[in-house]
């Protein structure tokens, strides 16, 4: 598995090996996705990000099927977002922070979601991130994912998921501490 270096964290020779394969046949199979972009140099630039190929790998062991979605062209970075159809089954089953998890008093989920990212090295992502996912194909048709919740929202007990049903994006609001089998969350990447 993953080992940790002094440094920080990184992937094992065969565990590097295995998900560049996957990601540049996913990047190949999915041109739609970053039309104008040359899988060399992502490739490139995650080779000089050890600890961000780290958290693509945990997006990938998640389910999450990361792939590239855009590039900023003022920082250089590549985005990645999780693009798996459903919500990533590795990542379902959660509440929305910590704070939510520690107020349930009883059957309690294994884990958050802001914690689970910030473990990940990765971010939730916003209403407005999700809305640009599904402009490139049709996601969370039967399950849903957590996003970034205002500060107003999350102060008064609540967090706002989205999905999408009836060929539309719905945004929809639960308690923070409730959690559902068909609900986990994307994450997005900068490399």
């Amino acid at each position: 598995m993953s080992k940790k270096s002094d440094s920080g964290k990184e992937l094992l020779p065969e565990e590097h090996e295995k998900l560049l394969k996957s990601l540049k046949a996913r990047f190949e199979k999915n041109m739609n996705r970053h039309e104008g972009l040359e899988w060399a140099d992502v490739q490139a630039k995650l080779a000089a990000n050890s600890e961000k190929l780290w958290s693509l790998h945990q997006m990938e062991i998640t389910s999450g099927e990361p792939d590239v979605v855009g590039h900023d062209s003022k920082t250089g970075e590549y985005i990645f977002y999780d693009c798996s159809a459903e919500s990533p089954k590795g990542r379902r089953s959660i509440c929305y922070d910590r704070e939510a998890l520690e107020s349930r008093k009883e059957h309690k989920p294994k884990n958050d979601a802001i914690e689970m990212a910030a473990e990940m090295g990765i971010e939730l992502l916003t209403e407005e991130q999700y809305r640009e996912l599904q402009k490139l194909g049709n996601f969370d048709t039967k399950t849903s994912s957590w996003v970034i919740t205002p500060a107003n929202i999350r102060k008064l007990g609540g967090a706002i998921f989205c999905d999408r049903r009836y060929d539309t994006v719905f945004v929809y609001h639960n308690g923070a501490e409730s959690y559902y089998a068909a609900r986990g969350f994307r994450g997005a990447l900068r490399i």
